[in-house]
């Protein structure tokens, strides 16, 4: 249960008492299942993902560098192509035209230079998005903001009781609809995925945050949007169907060092990746950043 908040803002947090509820999906991926009831303790969570005006804030005051901002180590990678060792990340390129859905790595594009300062690439700066959720943090960058806000992140269960808003058993965050009576509750793909984006013009990616309805809680871009971070290791109920939103060969490795991703993206699609449930969950290696992947803080 919820209590009753205002209007959020950039730091609003919502109390949540807590409680028991049905979690995971068996009607989607094996990777969510099975169903079991959890119980979550009392704690508050933000009621927006945190923005890059926030994280910018965040950066002037520590001088913090992001993962994205360093070069990887070539150890990690032997035989790697050096240019993909440079700093960078990846970046969501959608295709010429139709494309076979087998192989995500045809519109993921690691791209140096690109970090939450310039989330797709050198040259294109933050102008016009400082209310949209920050991207290319990988799970390090995070936890080392909410460290400095005097916060975490949540844990898979806590995210997923959060992201239901009370609604037990439902598949989505406001019932078991997609677009109920045609209308889009969240930031999803629009159009025909990796090719055709319907977006309106400056929405063909992120959107401000809150610019959707709340779930039941008064938490705002739980699905959809970005991808969000939480603090759990990714242990394998199942192994994913498809790593569809991954930029990273990683995600495959057992021996990586993977987080769960929770909430789907503005690239989730019908076609190609359902994950735009609460129940959704997908692994991350932890100091990788993405341009559809961000993070909200909790507090206990």
């Amino acid at each position: 249960m919820a209590k009753q908040r205002s209007k959020p803002t950039a730091a609003s947090m919502v109390a949540l008492e807590g409680g028991t509820f049905r979690m995971g999906s068996e009607a989607f991926y094996p990777e969510e299942g099975p169903c079991r009831s959890v119980t979550v303790g009392a704690f508050e969570i933000d009621a927006l993902p945190v923005t890059y005006g926030e994280y910018r804030r965040f950066v002037d005051a520590t001088g913090y560098i992001s993962d994205a901002e360093k070069a990887a180590d070539p150890k990690r990678f032997p035989g790697a192509d050096p240019t993909l060792l440079m700093p960078g990340a990846a970046v969501f390129t959608p295709t010429a035209g139709p494309v076979p859905l087998n192989n995500h790595f045809q519109w993921w594009q690691f791209t140096p230079g690109a970090s939450w300062r310039y989330p797709l690439g050198k040259g294109k700066s933050l102008k016009g998005i400082a209310k949209h959720p920050v991207t290319q943090v990988s799970f390090n960058d995070a936890m080392a903001y909410a460290e400095w806000v005097g916060k975490d992140l949540p844990t898979e269960a806590e995210w997923e009781f959060a992201a239901r808003g009370g609604l037990e058993g439902r598949e989505f965050a406001w019932g078991d609809e997609l677009h109920p009576e045609g209308e889009r509750l969240a930031k999803t793909w629009q159009g025909e995925f990796p090719w055709r984006n319907e977006a309106p013009p400056g929405l063909e990616r992120t959107a401000p945050v809150g610019s959707y309805p709340p779930n039941g809680f008064g938490l705002y871009d739980m699905i959809g949007n970005v991808w969000e971070w939480t603090q759990d290791p990714y242990h394998r109920l199942e192994t994913p169907t498809r790593p569809c939103c991954s930029s990273s060969q990683q995600a495959d490795d057992p021996a990586a060092n993977l987080k769960v991703l929770k909430g789907g993206s503005h690239l989730c699609a019908p076609e190609y990746c359902q994950r735009y449930r609460p129940a959704s969950r997908h692994p991350q290696p932890v100091d990788e950043a993405t341009s559809h992947i961000g993070f909200r803080c909790v507090r206990r």
